[in-house]
């Protein structure tokens, strides 16, 4: 099972982008969920995390401009990012918190340039 990541794009700095990621009620459920970013030339790395309990967890360079979400009914996790800067330029993925490696999928590339 991979999750496919959707919404991005070419977007000026200080614009916003809202990503999103469906996967099985399965996986949803039972999961914390996270989104991850991996920047040209750099290796991956974890952004945001959603848990059950209904808490969130950021890195400090996202903190205050990203906000992670998810519905239950859609089993789906969002992430908002506002005022973006270049640095934001990555292709982002979801996946659960614990990361599994055979639920990468091939990401949205996110391209913040004006």
């Amino acid at each position: 099972v991979q999750l496919q990541a959707f919404g991005g794009g070419l977007v000026q700095p200080g614009g916003s982008l809202r990503l999103s990621c469906a996967a099985t009620r399965s996986i949803f459920s039972i999961n914390d969920m996270g989104w991850y970013r991996q920047a040209p030339g750099k290796q991956r790395e974890f952004v945001a995390a959603s848990f059950r309990g209904g808490g969130t967890k950021y890195i400090d360079s996202v903190k205050g401009r990203f906000t992670i979400s998810r519905d239950n009914a859609e089993n789906t996790v969002y992430l908002q990012m506002n005022s973006l800067e270049p640095e934001d330029t990555a292709v982002y993925y979801c996946n659960t918190f614990r990361a599994r490696s055979d639920y990468w999928g091939q990401g949205t590339l996110v391209t913040v340039s004006s």
